[in-house]
């Protein structure tokens, strides 16, 4: 019996030893390549196809995007409706998403219905035939949206910022319009996806109970398909604005703007990256940082104010991210700079510098908790030509960072000149 008496040890989450789970790994007969972490308490499963079919791959503004959504929405056999009946019907979730360098598609089912499911997903990979009156409904759908967001500070902000990060012809910095919708035509989707999809390249990633008999289905449906194509993924050249400061007014009757303080920045095969994962974090990483201890908690400017490193695969930005009244933006950005110089001015306390140690530890062990948890952080470390070892390096960077190190990256990094300044309003 435990002496309930007796009140337990505290440990801090920087004692714990965190370990990443193997994944299994294999080839279909075509040679896709598929990581699979066969873990989990409960009969179910995610199944995720990542093609390279991002839209850096499109020669057509949103065709990727429009190519991706519409992947469901009809085949040679069956129409939008029918397809999604058969999910629902068997308690299963079929998503897709398109990024700037990938494209996904995800099943979650009961491990029990895979094989009812895995012909409907095969047939969508082959058989889409984007149907035109499902693309006027896409059209339609993303213009109204499109135009409700232009109203939103926020969103065009976000849009801005990353135009000034990376250029308007970049694939991180371009963005759509309501003349892109307009151009979109069938033969588009149906070219990109014979391109990318049919004859494309696809790596697969699955977690969860997986049957026995798991790596024959997936060979048997998915093994003589042509999805293991070279695909490399296009370089495009960064070209930042060259205005570091800029003042829109979007809507003359808007009460508060939308701030976006960014920088570009070296990504994560850099030495510097891992330990300025902390350095954000104490900056702006967390409900408990800096930021938001001065503009939230003392000013109260904003609802919250975060800063966060933005990846992706071929570049990286810092950017610090909030919406504040219109009469308090500027008050906003000096602060902000004011708490970049006290990190650049003054050692790190040991206390503060533990707490946010132990919340990033514990964040990971988070992320740890579960099969499609584990599956996703390894999908990250490959996607990015990565192995464990660059886990179990970030584990100990977390730790083992000092004070003197957090200043000396303060210094490099936290320089107001190196940041572009954006106000919305």
């Amino acid at each position: 019996m435990p002496d309930r008496t007796t009140i337990p040890d505290i440990k801090d989450a920087v004692d714990f030893n965190l370990t990443l789970k193997p994944c299994d790994k294999y080839a279909l007969t075509n040679g896709a390549p598929v990581y699979a972490v066969n873990a989990g308490a409960e009969e179910v499963l995610q199944l995720e196809f990542v093609f390279f079919a991002g839209n850096c791959f499109e020669e057509k503004n949103t065709v990727a995007a429009a190519t991706n959504y519409l992947l469901k929405n009809g085949t040679r056999t069956k129409n939008a409706f029918s397809i999604n009946e058969h999910f629902e019907y068997y308690g299963a979730y079929l998503n897709r998403a398109c990024y700037s360098e990938h494209a996904t598609i995800t099943l979650h089912c009961l491990s029990k219905h895979l094989n009812v499911l895995l012909p409907v997903v095969k047939e969508i990979l082959t058989e889409a035939i984007f149907p035109e009156e499902e693309l006027e409904i896409f059209k339609q759908n993303c213009k109204q949206r499109l135009s409700v967001n232009l109203q939103k500070c926020d969103f065009i902000a976000n849009r801005l910022i990353d135009q000034k990060l990376y250029g308007a012809d970049h694939p991180y910095g371009k963005f759509s319009s309501m003349e892109d919708y307009e151009a979109l035509h069938t033969d588009d989707l149906k070219k990109f996806y014979a391109d990318h999809y049919v004859n494309g390249k696809a790596i697969l990633f699955a977690a969860g109970k997986l049957p026995a008999d798991f790596a024959t289905q997936l060979n048997n449906f998915f093994g003589e398909l042509n999805i293991n194509q070279p695909a490399n993924i296009p370089q495009n050249v960064s070209l930042p604005a060259t205005e570091k400061k800029s003042r829109i007014n979007n809507d003359p009757n808007g009460v508060q703007g939308a701030i976006r303080i960014a920088r570009s920045f070296p990504g994560r095969y850099h030495p510097d990256f891992k330990k300025v994962m902390v350095l954000n974090n104490l900056l702006g990483g967390f409900f408990g940082s800096r930021l938001m201890a001065n503009i939230r908690e003392e000013k109260g400017y904003t609802y919250g104010i975060h800063s966060f490193i933005q990846n992706h695969v071929q570049d990286t930005a810092w950017v610090i991210s909030t919406e504040a009244g219109k009469d308090v933006c500027e008050a906003t950005i000096d602060e902000t700079y004011k708490e970049m110089k006290l990190l650049r001015d003054t050692l790190v306390d040991e206390e503060e510098l533990l707490l946010v140690k132990n919340y990033m530890m514990g964040l990971n062990l988070g992320d740890l908790d579960g099969p499609f948890q584990i599956i996703a952080r390894w999908k990250n470390l490959i996607l990015n030509n990565l192995d464990e070892k660059y886990f179990y390096d970030s584990m100990n960077d977390i730790k083992n960072i000092s004070a003197a190190e957090i200043k000396d990256l303060a210094n490099k990094y936290l320089v107001p000149e190196q940041f572009f300044e954006l106000v919305v309003i």
